[in-house]
């Protein structure tokens, strides 16, 4: 069984898109607000930015001092 990269998921915009897909079908479902369901979409984005953001920096960091 093979392990889930997490480090490259996470790191994946494709993957918050469909994060805030989901969060987005599912409060449509439950009969969230439209208002409600925009912000949490937005909430998700946002976290998904930092989370690509600091994992893009981390990988930087890390080839810049092997190459030292």
């Amino acid at each position: 069984m093979n392990k889930v990269d997490w480090k490259a998921k996470l790191s994946s915009r494709k993957f918050w898109a469909l994060v805030a897909a989901l969060a987005t079908s599912i409060l449509g479902a439950v009969g969230a607000s439209d208002d409600a369901a925009v912000k949490i979409t937005g909430i998700i984005a946002a976290v998904g930015a930092c989370a690509v953001y600091m994992l893009a920096e981390a990988i930087t960091d890390a080839n810049k001092s092997d190459k030292e």
